[in-house]
């Protein structure tokens, strides 16, 4: 059973009558009202939405360029903070925030983050309002990737503003919050838990002058020290976790990495099929106390899977990227596949050219909202007990059905830990070259022989590596394949095998061939193809050879923005949905017992960006961008309770065919059930 939720509503602020803008405005997350567009105000934005989600804050209790007198002159707070359903004046006023737009990154693709020493010249504006407003207690300057948190000390003669790692949630002050029992772990804000990444990431490679890959695997290893500390037994003393002011001296960070050392060693322990067990911390005690602050505040647990597998995506997306024709899938085209294919928790799921893991932790994140949906909870809203019982449920799919190869074993890896990052589990991830299997020499073989035989999966999802220029050559791989052969037409329209081999194949080629291979009679597989292979006349055989051994469920054509925006790859692709025939059913066909059968055809125009990266909204036809209500719901603590806060605000549309496409065919199927047994 769940537990009783008080629910507090908060309506449409401002905006009811509001349904399109103009050119270069937004929709203020506090008022609801039209404003102008800004670098600033996109700082500004994002700021709020976490206010709400994660310091539990009601928009009724902040307020925009909020006018006060500091110094004596008139001035704007960006955003004002004051007690939970008082006036708005500076007598209730006890948090502000000032905002600043985004710097822009270094040389080195990273930001040199400072510390409230370099950036004593930017709190000037923050510290006199927290002066003036003798109530005002907690401060933070922002540009959206640096957060100077300031505590407000009032002597007898003088008034200090004291650096702390974090605010406290909106009901409650520090206090004694550096007794780690008294800290509260939140649920992520998507875009926020983006920017810790990104703010980690930074500090190690902007502050530390490590490479970009080694301060990207010293990241890793924090988040999994961070997520084995949440599975420790209650009965265990937390060790990752950092006072509000242990990080800004030396004693504080000393005490922070005697906590972390020894859990990272457990870690390794744990994780033996990850770790080798020599890997270190190599962090200076400055930027360790910095990222285990930035990190100790989330409960990984209980954030979305989907945000937590975003937020992974962009940091592994910028350092592990290879030259064998290895890009990562952008994650609406992940999502759309996963949408689709509908795995079942019955289901054996396996991406054979996995990468990162992109298409396993999207699988991941539907059945976590599958299990969800069975229990009749929305996601965050859980009571303990449900959420304990889903994480649980989730870790044992993950154990038993998800699998995983890729020939590059940084890649299987980085993989690996953004599963476990997202399941709480390991999968069954493969350093081999899936074209070789069952033989090969990476030590993946032997331990996928006999436990992802091919014919064994019930779902097969992958974009593996393409293009001509890595071509496959070694004819130890080729004779595996059908599709490595020589074909000829025949006057029938059909394609006889000659039995000569090509002397080179392109690898997607033969992974269409593969991913059938792997399936059992009447599995699924999605596959992402360079659009040559369902067009080009040289082609042809494939598509026969395809048709003859799969029934098409459906091809989507994607727009050439997908890949260039995150994958900086100019290539237009479909993604190709098949069935696999049992051997009977291409019998019959082969004696003329042809099925007629519909397939779902889409074509994606719009994919929520442009090519430069930019957010791309749906239009009225008079050119004005479309508004919409939404509602959020967020479960959060108030006065020692739970409740469920709804807003509603309304929102700019994205305009994102591929949501539309997934709904469009999950119609199409109920209306037509899939060709074959």
């Amino acid at each position: 059973m769940s537990e009783q939720l008080e629910i507090e509503e908060i309506d449409q602020a401002g905006a009811d009558e509001v349904t399109s803008l103009e050119e270069g405005k937004i929709l203020d997350y506090i008022t609801g009202d039209p404003i102008k567009d800004s670098p600033k105000e996109q700082v500004r934005q994002r700021i709020a939405r976490a206010l709400f989600h994660e310091y539990g804050i009601s928009v009724e209790d902040m307020a925009r360029d909020f006018k006060m007198k500091v110094d004596g002159r008139r001035k704007k707070v960006d955003i004002a903070i004051f007690d939970a359903g008082e006036e708005h004046t500076v007598g209730n006023l006890r948090r502000v925030v000032i905002c600043d737009k985004e710097p822009k990154k270094g040389s080195k693709g990273a930001y040199k983050m400072r510390d409230h020493i370099q950036a004593k010249k930017e709190f000037g504006l923050l510290h006199g309002a927290m002066t003036e407003a003798a109530g005002c207690r907690y401060g933070l300057w922002t540009n959206g990737l640096e957060f100077f948190f300031f505590d407000k000390e009032v002597t007898r003669f003088d008034v200090k503003f004291k650096p702390i790692g974090d605010w406290p949630m909106g009901d409650e002050s520090i206090g004694t919050r550096d007794v780690v029992s008294q800290a509260r772990l939140r649920r992520a804000d998507p875009d926020m838990l983006r920017t810790a990444f990104r703010r980690c990431h930074n500090f190690i490679h902007g502050n530390e002058g490590m490479p970009k890959d080694a301060a990207f695997w010293q990241f890793l290893y924090l988040i999994f020290a961070k997520m084995h500390d949440e599975k420790r037994s209650r009965d265990e003393q937390p060790c990752f976790w950092a006072g509000p002011t242990e990080q800004f001296d030396e004693a504080g960070r000393k005490a922070i990495r005697e906590r972390v050392i020894p859990l990272f060693d457990e870690v390794k322990r744990e994780y033996s099929t990850i770790f080798r067990g020599n890997e270190e911390i190599t962090l200076s005690d400055r930027a360790l106390a910095f990222m285990v602050s930035e990190l100790a505040k989330y409960d990984f647990g209980r954030t979305d899977v989907d945000a937590k597998g975003a937020a992974y995506q962009e940091i592994v997306g910028t350092n592990l990227r290879g030259d064998r024709g290895q890009y990562f899938t952008p994650r609406g085209a992940i999502k759309l596949m996963v949408e689709m294919l509908a795995p079942k928790p019955s289901e054996r799921v396996l991406d054979p050219a996995c990468g990162t893991g992109g298409f396993l932790v999207a699988a991941l994140d539907y059945m976590n909202r599958l299990f969800h949906a069975e229990a009749e909870v929305d996601v965050g809203a859980e009571s303990t007990d449900e959420f304990l019982s889903i994480r649980d449920r989730l870790a044992a799919w993950s154990k038993a059905n998800l699998f995983g190869a890729d020939f590059d074993p940084f890649l299987v890896r980085a993989a690996q830990m953004n599963v476990v990052m997202a399941s709480d589990a390991e999968g069954h991830l493969f350093n081999m070259n899936s074209l070789e299997f069952p033989a090969g020499h990476l030590t993946g073989v032997d331990e996928a022989n006999g436990v992802a035989d091919l014919g064994t999966m019930d779902v097969v999802m992958t974009n593996p590596p393409f293009g001509t220029g890595i071509p496959v050559t070694d004819p130890n791989i080729l004779r595996s394949f059908e599709l490595a052969r020589v074909w000829e037409s025949t006057d029938d329209g059909a394609y006889l095998d000659t039995g000569r081999m090509q002397a080179s194949v392109a690898p997607e080629v033969l992974f269409v061939e593969r991913c059938v291979q792997w399936l059992k009679p009447g599995g699924r597989a999605g596959i992402v193809l360079p659009n040559g292979i369902l067009g080009n006349p040289g082609d042809e055989y494939i598509r026969w050879w395809v048709l003859r051994h799969c029934w098409v469920l459906a091809s989507v054509d994607l727009p050439v923005e997908v890949f260039i925006v995150e994958a900086n790859v100019n290539i237009l692709t479909s993604l190709l949905f098949i069935k696999r025939k049992t051997q009977q059913e291409i019998q019959a066909e082969d004696l003329g017992a042809a099925t007629k059968y519909p397939v779902f055809m889409a074509v994606a125009e719009n994919v929520g960006f442009d090519r430069r990266g930019n957010t791309l909204y749906k239009r009225h036809p008079t050119g004005e961008e479309m508004v919409e209500e939404v509602e959020v719901r967020e479960k959060i603590r108030v006065n020692g309770s739970h409740v469920v806060r709804v807003l509603r605000r309304r929102e700019k549309v994205i305009d994102d065919d591929l949501p539309l496409i997934a709904e469009a065919y999950r119609e199409f199927r109920n209306e037509t059930p899939e060709p074959g047994a």
